[in-house]
């Protein structure tokens, strides 16, 4: 009995007979499943990994009695960092009306000797990273990966505390954009290093943050000498701040930045001001799918983002937030005001950056520098949004060893703005 070859096979198309097309076909099915394989492989692991963290995240139910900037656990973060050591930290915070809060975060502590005084101590607030509680810093696997200037702090002797901010990564609606909740969060990430023994973290602080945690840095700056008059701040950083949220609202409300954005604002904020409701703002499709967004972590929710404004043309909101009464009043709420008399600032931003828009940017410094406020500033280009805390951290770190030294700090505010300021938006 004769055997046939596929490429003498009549049931199959002439130009699929030939040997090589089928070595081909192979080669790709067999890359495709291989790459199926990888990924779900993938994906199996990087959930064993958070089920083997979610204990350390589980607070004790009641909550103990205790001052804000307690910590409840801490351990051993499981990563190498050059010139010091590094631990995953739960500690008690509170919200802005006082409701106790439980958050998370890292302390990274350098191997130098500690000064009589104590270390110099750093806050970092992180931007945007999606709330999925995969997506806290402490959980990540390599969470130092997007700090790269960590190391630097570390050689300088400076003790840096980073927050995963409440209800991201611990139970509860994250406070997303809401000053007195993320403030108080930084501030608490202080006083829990404080707390820990041995680890001789100082009085004295600078809080750095970007994008979102720039909002943090500056609302931050605000609420240090009430609630946490036992700390002198002793400066503020922050990278492409989303600092002026009626003006970021009005010119992107109907954007890709919308979807991410806004998923999380429009996620979390009716739990905390019952007057918002989310019919008011989103369109059907914002309605539909805002939930998903808003647990995945920032790389799948920006592509998410891109396909359905950009290739299906949905908008998520119907509207201009600040277009709604209710809204517009929690805008102006949460929106970011000069710091008090004394405390400099530094402000970095890329004139490239399409998510915090630098016309933006420019005007809080044009306003906050009519006003008084000591402002260094450090405009780039050509750098995206997610690279502008990495590029300007070796100059803002310099920025931050001249606060330390209690000198005389620079000021731009004399200085040309590279960009137009935006205009506020119409009540």
């Amino acid at each position: 009995m004769s055997q046939t070859s596929p490429g003498d096979d009549p049931r199959i198309p002439r130009r699929l007979r030939h040997p090589l097309v089928w070595i081909a076909v192979v080669v790709l099915l067999t890359a495709i499943l291989a790459w199926v394989v990888l990924t779900v492989t993938a994906d199996v692991r990087a959930q064993e990994r958070q089920d083997a963290l979610a204990p350390f995240y589980q607070p004790p139910d009641p909550l103990p009695d205790v001052a804000p900037g307690t910590i409840l656990r801490s351990e051993p973060l499981g990563v190498t960092v050059a010139g010091g050591s590094a631990l995953r930290i739960l500690y008690m915070s509170q919200q802005g009306d006082g409701t106790p809060r439980v958050a998370s975060g890292m302390v990274f502590v350098p191997e130098r000797p500690a000064p009589a005084a104590g270390r110099p101590v750093v806050a970092w607030a992180h931007g945007t990273i999606g709330l999925g509680d995969q997506c806290a810093p402490s959980r990540l696997e390599d969470p130092t990966a997007k700090i790269p200037w960590i190391e630097q702090m570390m050689s300088l002797g400076w003790l840096v505390t980073a927050t995963d901010y409440a209800g991201l990564g611990t139970p509860g609606e994250s406070g997303y954009l809401i000053s007195a909740d993320e403030s108080r969060d930084v501030i608490n990430s202080v006083r829990a290093a404080r707390s820990i023994s041995g680890v001789s973290a100082g009085k004295r602080w600078i809080v750095w943050g970007h994008s979102q945690g720039g909002h943090s840095a500056l609302a931050t700056a605000h609420a240090a000498r009430s609630y946490a008059p036992e700390l002198p701040l002793i400066g503020v950083a922050a990278a492409a701040p989303a600092a002026q949220l009626p003006m970021l609202m009005d010119l992107e409300w109907d954007t890709a930045n919308a979807w991410v954005i806004g998923s999380d604002v429009a996620g979390t904020w009716p739990a905390f001001y019952p007057e918002l409701t989310r019919s008011q703002v989103l369109t059907p499709n914002g309605e539909n799918h805002w939930e998903n967004i808003l647990n995945a972590c920032i790389e799948e929710a920006g592509l998410v983002a891109l396909f359905r404004q950009d290739v299906l043309g949905q908008n998520f909101f119907q509207q201009s937030p600040w277009d709604v009464p209710a809204w517009r009043a929690r805008i102006t709420e949460n929106t970011a005001v000069a710091p008090p008399a004394g405390v400099p600032l530094f402000i970095g931003q890329s004139t490239t950056d399409q998510v915090v828009l630098p016309s933006t940017t420019a005007a809080v410094v044009k306003d906050w520098c009519a006003a008084g406020s000591r402002i260094a500033t450090m405009w780039i280009s050509d750098v995206t949004h997610q690279q502008t805390a990495i590029t300007i951290g070796p100059s803002a770190i310099q920025w931050m060893a001249q606060a330390w030294r209690s000198g005389a700090m620079p000021d731009s505010c004399g200085l040309p703005l590279p960009v137009t300021p935006a205009m506020p938006p119409a009540n």
